[in-house]
């Protein structure tokens, strides 16, 4: 990508953009204002979206101006910034609360880049990133981690310094980034009530982000990202609230949500949100070894079933017949025919579906009788069959769901007949517990939920973590990372279980 100078940049954007007030005098700031790091994710194999916010009082809806500023960017081939081999510049303006979204081109694949901002005489922290291996070329391996659920009030962030640590090529954050709710253990404490405006989110996202341990894990490698409910109101979905608040209220306050996750989030510019929409799944494929497709299973999905009386979203049920709809969706038709013809056409040993939440049924009544939670896939089981029957008659290469959300590790195997013993699997399931979410899954009732599921080889709710999956030519390896206690901002941390699943051969085995 060639230079462009500010002159050059300057007169484009102002025939471009008419309306927009660019700072015409060099911007001194009172304090840095890079406080919320830097981040990059969506690699491609010839280039990286990267992110930056100028926020000098992060916390109080940033402290920018109207005006609009110029942010210069460098790439490098090291990590002192001493070989720059791509720079330019970006405008970011008060629509956006100043952030920078800029996609970087013309990297050659499968290397690490050192990158960093400017902005008037201050300057960013080094982020570190890769560029995915070229689509023809197969490595002989690759290593990713997946979180969830970081409630700020019930815990610190030590699982991301041990992320960093393991030394991944890629994160994958499957929601619940933020919590617009105050709920369960305060071991810190959110500073402002719960949001539902624009400078409300952009707050609550400033606060998780200045997270040092968070920060850093951003820095270390690109990410691939997709939300769950906490990021606009608990259990949303579609324009349905917990609250059953009017549509057009909701309407409102989604779109502010999803503006604000936009403004946080290294996405690409296809990713751009229109009002109460945004365009969040897609596709990322590394080599022929790994595909991900990166799952939206709110923006889309049917309002649950058999809710709480005068309430929205989630219900714990045993007799609830129109759980069975056939036109119940959770990912909405167009996405779920989306998600079909990729994994038709796929060429990747290895198929990723990054989605939010445990897929494989769970009864939650051990025992005689049965009950369902119906926020997750279980509350749709009519739209996981459809897709678990087209893994198991179209056989795509190797499918591996990963899942987050209720805060627990799980691991199972996908069958197209839970109820069914002797049913074969069709793909493996590994769902990460969360950063610091807590839980009240037991040890002991995970045991007696797994003894009444068969399908399931491990439920815990009780360790925080992450899992470390490892991609190779004959074998995937997971490692579920939990830390030893939450509440301590040093926190140790060890492997709970390892389980590896062999190519060609789907469900999972003890490593």
């Amino acid at each position: 990508m060639r230079t462009v100078s500010r002159r050059r940049f300057l007169v484009a954007t102002a025939s471009a953009a008419p309306a927009v007030l660019i700072r015409q005098s060099p911007v001194r700031f009172s304090t840095n204002p890079f406080t919320l790091g830097v981040a990059s994710g969506y690699p491609l194999p010839d280039g990286v979206a990267l992110w930056t916010r100028l926020a000098p009082e992060p916390l109080v809806g940033g402290g920018m101006g109207p005006e609009s500023v110029l942010v210069n960017w460098e790439v490098a081939t090291d990590d002192r910034m001493a070989n720059v081999v791509t720079r330019g510049t970006a405008l970011a303006t008060a629509e956006w609360a100043h952030s920078v979204h800029v996609e970087v081109k013309g990297l050659d694949p499968d290397r690490w880049y050192w990158y960093r901002f400017h902005a008037g005489d201050e300057e960013s922290s080094t982020g570190r990133t890769r560029t995915a291996p070229a689509a023809s070329t197969n490595p002989a391996g690759f290593r990713f981690a997946f979180a969830s659920c970081q409630q700020y009030e019930h815990g610190y962030y030590a699982a991301y310094r041990h992320m960093v640590d393991d030394n991944p090529d890629l994160i994958v954050h499957l929601g619940d980034y933020i919590y617009e709710e105050d709920w369960g253990p305060k071991i810190r404490r959110h500073s402002a009530p719960e949001p539902t405006t624009l400078e409300g989110y952009r707050n609550r996202y400033a606060e998780y982000k200045s997270d040092p341990d968070l920060q850093a894990a951003h820095a270390a490698c690109p990410w691939l990202v997709t939300w769950d409910d906490h990021e606009v109101d608990n259990d949303y979905a579609n324009l349905v609230g917990e609250q059953l608040r009017p549509e057009e209220w909701f309407r409102r306050r989604r779109a502010a949500a999803y503006h604000a996750y936009y403004e946080h989030m290294p996405l690409r510019s296809t990713q751009t949100p229109h009002g109460e929409f945004l365009p969040l799944h897609t596709n990322v494929r590394f080599g022929q070894l790994a595909e991900f497709q990166v799952l939206d299973d709110r923006q889309y999905r049917s309002a649950q079933v058999c809710p709480n009386p005068g309430e929205g979203g989630s219900a714990t049920v045993s007799d609830c017949p129109e759980r069975l709809d056939p036109s119940l969706t959770l990912l909405g038709d167009e996405q779920e025919q989306w998600l079909f013809r990729n994994l038709d056409r796929s060429e990747a040993r290895w198929n990723i579906l990054a989605q939010q939440t445990l897929m494989a049924e769970l009864d939650r009544t051990p025992g005689e009788g049965t009950s369902f939670w119906t926020d997750g896939w279980d509350g749709y089981p009519a739209a996981r069959g459809r897709l678990l029957d087209f893994l198991a008659e179209r056989r795509p290469s190797n499918p591996l769901v990963i899942g987050g959300d209720v805060h627990a590790f799980w691991v199972c195997d996908l069958e197209t007949d839970f109820r069914d013993e002797h049913a074969p699997a069709v793909a493996s399931e590994i769902v990460g517990s969360s950063i610091t979410s807590s839980s009240d899954l037991t040890v002991e009732r995970g045991e007696a939920l797994r003894r009444d599921n068969p399908h399931v080889h491990l439920a815990n709710g009780e360790k925080k973590g992450y899992a470390l999956v490892e991609l190779g030519q004959t074998n995937a390896t997971a490692q579920l990372r939990a830390l030893e206690d939450v509440t301590n901002a040093n926190s140790g941390i060890s492997t709970l279980a390892s389980f590896v699943i062999e190519d060609g051969r789907p469900g999972l085995q003890r490593g």
